[in-house]
């Protein structure tokens, strides 16, 4: 079996990659988290079993980047943080992306990893348990717990 070339993976999931490391961090955090995501990726791609799901492995790598800008920036001590200008409201969906990056933000550790691994990142829930420690049934739970927090914290509309 042939490997597709590693500039194809990127352009096949590098969407849904973004969406995990934005899920979890501010945009210029998700941006190192992406571009980290897919350094590893590229080493380790040449080892990676034939059988293996990419998107999986993908997710997973960029949840880990994602925890460990996460670990990088709670070590350093900033001063004041200036106000963010308003959402550019000619980008469409943007402030609606917005919205759920604060939601998301309120959520538990555990209840954000496990919307972000599962409903954004697309694993099954015995991956997202496998990623983030415990069972699946435990992961199942937080994650549908979080969904609850979440359509109440954007409205209650399910958006």
């Amino acid at each position: 079996m042939t490997r597709a070339p590693f500039d194809a993976i990127v352009a096949q999931h590098g969407t849904r990659v973004w969406r995990v490391c934005r899920a979890l961090l501010p945009e210029a955090d998700a941006d190192d988290a992406w571009s980290e995501t897919f350094l590893a990726a590229l080493e380790a791609y040449p080892r990676l079993a034939d059988d293996a799901s990419i998107e999986g492995w993908l997710v997973t790598i960029a949840h880990r980047k994602s925890i460990d800008v996460l670990r990088r920036s709670s070590r350093l001590v900033v001063g004041e943080v200036p106000d963010r200008a308003a959402p550019d409201s000619t980008v469409p969906g943007l402030a609606r992306d917005l919205d759920l990056a604060r939601a998301l933000a309120r959520l538990s550790p555990r209840q954000r990893e496990t919307v972000v691994l599962h409903h954004l990142g697309g694993l099954p829930f015995a991956d997202v348990a496998a990623a983030i420690g415990g069972s699946a049934d435990a992961a199942r739970r937080a994650s549908s717990d979080g969904m609850r927090r979440l359509r109440a914290l954007l409205g209650g509309d399910g958006a």
